[in-house]
């Protein structure tokens, strides 16, 4: 392992891009759009830098409250419509970390 860690810090990946989702507040304040936008955002830096590929957690589904379900067909839409729009990132991947989590996108990827 180096001594220093490296742009991604000690990940093994060229890049980070960190964005920080909405709390949860029922919905009424703008969640959804607060949350497309870090996807959306996200996105656009990986595009700018031309990252071939990028990998999403769950954002805002932890600590902060945001729906799983709900969180799960955001993420999946914003970046749907924006592979059918821009070449970079040519790969996304929706990273879970549970059954449940996984049954959500698998039912929103297939939808």
């Amino acid at each position: 392992m180096p001594r220093h860690p490296g742009p991604a810090g000690w990940l093994p990946a060229e890049h980070v891009i960190h964005t920080v989702g909405p709390v949860w507040n029922g919905g009424h304040k703008g969640e959804p759009e607060l949350l497309a936008n870090c996807y959306r955002n996200s996105l656009r830096l990986a595009e700018e830098n031309q990252l071939a590929s990028m990998a999403f957690p769950g954002i805002s589904t932890g600590i902060y409250g945001y729906p799983k379900p709900a969180a799960a067909a955001v993420a999946v839409r914003e970046v749907r419509q924006w592979l059918a729009a821009h070449e970079w990132p040519q790969t996304v991947v929706f990273v879970v970390f549970d059954e449940e989590n996984q049954q959500l996108y698998e039912r929103e990827l297939a939808a």
